[in-house]
């Protein structure tokens, strides 16, 4: 049987290809004792936080937590001071509905048409125990309407960005990443929007790929290096490249 064509990539999908692809000599090779060593760094620096914590006071970590912190800690303890109930709004559900409608299209075994996905995804998310149950099963026809567009318009651009995903890549999506510290009393959370590849041994060859639309923005590196950081705790092998992917500008900046 003749091996299959591969298929005709576009220019941005080449770029991406590019960028995120390695060769054997691009996949470094770690010591063993490096995860070690960051958690024995990462506890031994966590001590004076854990004296400022009560008796059954555990500390939950993320992403989106760390950044409001480094960016204004004043802001935050204002914001938590208030109390405020958490409101769904279309701009606040179109990214989840888009993260979940290219998961089912990385997966879908005929053309994954965008408007169907994201159909699939919203249908799926409202039939579940999800944040956004509520939201999908009250919301106004105009504001169906409009999560569609924009939803849509976001895995429209991925599918346009991305190659075929070869499974031999080992495509994952929405990957949950948890690091304990000190005993369970620190916990480390992440949620990975593609993951590619797979280390060997302690050679590199995981790729992590955030998903962003807009302009770059010097948090999304803050993002990256969060994510690496987790990896490389659970595993004990970093990865070999984490990249902020910019469906707007269909252009990925990498950090080895």
């Amino acid at each position: 049987m003749p091996s299959a064509t591969p298929p005709e990539l576009n220019p941005a999908q080449q770029r991406t290809l590019d960028a995120l692809g390695a060769s054997g000599a691009q996949r470094p090779v770690f010591d063993p004792d490096l995860a070690p060593r960051l958690r024995a760094d990462l506890e031994a620096g966590l001590v004076e936080v854990l004296g400022d914590l009560g008796p059954d006071e555990d500390l939950n970590l993320s992403k989106h937590l760390l950044g409001r912190v480094h960016g204004c800690e004043v802001r935050l303890l204002a914001e938590d001071a208030a109390d405020e109930p958490f409101t769904v709004t279309v701009p606040i559900a179109r990214g989840s509905i888009a993260h979940k409608a290219v998961e089912l299209g990385i997966h879908w075994s005929g053309e994954p048409l965008p408007l169907d996905l994201v159909d699939e995804a919203m249908a799926s998310l409202a039939g579940s125990d999800h944040w956004l149950t509520e939201f999908l099963q009250t919301c106004s026809e105009a504001e169906r309407a409009e999560l569609r567009s924009t939803a849509s318009d976001r895995v429209a651009k991925f599918f346009e960005c991305f190659p075929p995903l070869d499974a031999r890549w080992r495509p994952v999506t929405e990957s949950s990443q948890i690091v304990d510290l000190a005993g369970g009393r620190v916990r480390l959370r992440g949620k990975v929007d593609l993951t590619l590849g797979t280390a060997r041994g302690m050679q590199a060859g995981k790729v992590i790929v955030d998903l962003k639309t807009g302009s770059p923005n010097p948090v999304h590196r803050d993002d990256l290096r969060f994510y690496a950081l987790l990896d490389t705790l659970r595993l004990g092998v970093p990865p070999r490249l984490v990249a902020s992917f910019y469906l707007d500008l269909a252009e990925a900046r990498t950090e080895a």
